[in-house]
Formats: structure tokens, C-alpha cells, sequence
């Protein structure tokens, strides 16, 4: 089955073995006044302000994975939860929710060419995408150009999607682009020794 042009954004897919479980979210602030969506998957950052933006660059920490939002919805007068974050609209700030687990796992699409077997333990970074406001779902991808050793990418490739799909699966098709990978975070603010 040949893969189809449509990224998700980053998925959680579980955790690496060997550490305790943990499947909570950890909270943090959007400001109302940020004007940009953030969208279920996209990476995000961290500000020196204390709130969080969408990541759009490479070459900075990564705060973690958004998985969704609560906030006062001024065009329906209450508050809400959601899986975006909306470029308009918020009546105060809101409460992300965040997968930054060190241990935890997400899927996500190649923007390209496809992510190969021996690309399984380099580093990765991911390219923006406009995230879709009905579903409220990213459209950030892997990005595959980026692949190499450089410590401060913010995703590590730790296998294939093809390695766990059953035959004949959505992006499980590793000879042809935007197959899937599957990643962990690799330079977080909870791993990093440097504040924001």
C-alpha cells in the first residue's frame, strides 16, 4: 500500500521500556494573547515569560508534544477543552496539556523521502504544517533532510512504523515517501541543563 501525503502531527505511541510508568499530562499556560494555533501533536516550546508557543524551529528545546487545551471560548461564553488552541477566539489564557515523559514514544510521517532502517538511532528535526481547526489535529511532519548526529534536533528515530503495522498498513511502506517513523524526544526542557 503506498503511503499517502498526509501528516498528523506527533502521535503518542507508548513508552520506552524500562522505566516506571507514567501517563500523566503536565499542564502549562498559554498567554490570550498568543495569536498563532497550537494543534494536538505539534511540538511546543517553552518562553521566558512562563507560557508556551507552537516550536517552529529546529534549533531550539522543545517543551514537549501538545495534546490539547482548556479555555474560556469567548464565542460560546464558557469554557471548553479542545484539541487546539485557537488563533482567535480564547476570552484568558489557557491550560495546555503536554506529553514531555523523557521515556514516551510518538509516531509521525516523513515529509519526503522515506526514513530508512539505518536511520534508526540519528536525530531528526520536523517541519511546520497548518493544523487542521475542525479536527484540531497538526500537520507537522518528521523532517528527513534534517537527519544526522546533531545533539540539539529535537526528535530521536528509534524504529519504523513498518516494524509494528500489521501488513499493508498506512505509512508502513519504507521504500517509497512519507512513511512513518517512530521517535522520541531527544533535546527537551526536561532534559536539557540549560534554562529558557
Amino acid at each position: 500500500m503506498a503511503n499517502v501525503d498526509s501528516p498528523f502531527g506527533f502521535r503518542y505511541f507508548g513508552r520506552q521500556e524500562g522505566g516506571s510508568p507514567t501517563a500523566g499530562l503536565t499542564p502549562r499556560n498559554i498567554a490570550s494573547t498568543y495569536g498563532t494555533g497550537i494543534f494536538q501533536g505539534d511540538p511546543i516550546i517553552s518562553m521566558a515569560s512562563g507560557y508556551i508557543q507552537a516550536a517552529t524551529s529546529n534549533t531550539v528545546t522543545v517543551g514537549g508534544v501538545f495534546n490539547g487545551v482548556e479555555y474560556l471560548n469567548s464565542n460560546v461564553g464558557r469554557k471548553i477543552w479542545f484539541n487546539s488552541w485557537p488563533a482567535s477566539g480564547a476570552g484568558g489564557n489557557g491550560q495546555g496539556y503536554l506529553s514531555n515523559d523523557p521515556q514516551a514514544l510518538f509516531l509521525a510521517q516523513s515529509n519526503g523521502s522515506p526514513i530508512v532502517f539505518a536511520d534508526i538511532g540519528m536525530n531528526i528535526g520536523f517541519a511546520t504544517g497548518s493544523g487542521n481547526t475542525t479536527t484540531g489535529i497538526s500537520a507537522y511532519s518528521l523532517d528527513q533532510s534534517t537527519i544526522g548526529t546533531t545533539n540539539t534536533l529535537p526528535f530521536r528515530i528509534v524504529g519504523l512504523w513498518s516494524q509494528y503495522a500489521p501488513p499493508g498498513s498506512a505509512g508502513a511502506d519504507d521504500a517509497n515517501d512519507f512513511n512513518w517513523a517512530v521517535v522520541a524526544l531527544n533535546n527537551t526542557d526536561r532534559t536539557s541543563t540549560t534554562g529558557v
